[in-house]
């Protein structure tokens, strides 16, 4: 069982930056593909980031992409999320999710369906 635990989350201006946490437990983030959702208040969530466990290759949302850089620490067992030049359209509940190796699924990454465990989500609210 994979626990993820996200942090950072704030309220920030508009060209902002903030840099997301993501601490697992029970699984290793370098074993699993870990990725970033958001979702905004009547909006489905959506893919923002995710980062290959094999290979460390990264993609990202076109909205996001330049942005925001998904890194791991391996020592830390963490997965971060920095987001820099942020936008009142960020504002939204950001997700922390991982996809273990055997779940079976075959969704795309950039699909929800694919990762079978998250956290709790932290807030961003970005100001004009």
């Amino acid at each position: 069982q994979v626990k993820l635990v996200e942090s950072g989350g704030g309220l920030v201006q508009a060209g902002d930056s903030l840099r997301l946490s993501c601490a697992a437990s029970g699984g290793t983030v370098d074993t699993n593909n870990m990725a970033w959702f958001r979702q905004a208040p009547g909006k489905e969530r959506a893919f923002i980031a995710v980062i290959g466990w094999r290979s460390s290759t990264t993609d990202y949302a076109d909205s996001v992409k330049g942005r925001f850089t998904i890194v791991r620490d391996g020592a830390k067992n963490t997965v971060y999320l920095q987001m820099n030049s942020l936008k009142p359209e960020d504002t939204a509940v950001y997700y922390c999710a991982c996809e273990t190796p055997s779940n079976g699924r075959y969704y795309h990454y950039s699909d929800s369906r694919q990762y079978d465990y998250w956290g709790q989500g932290t807030q961003v609210t970005v100001s004009a």
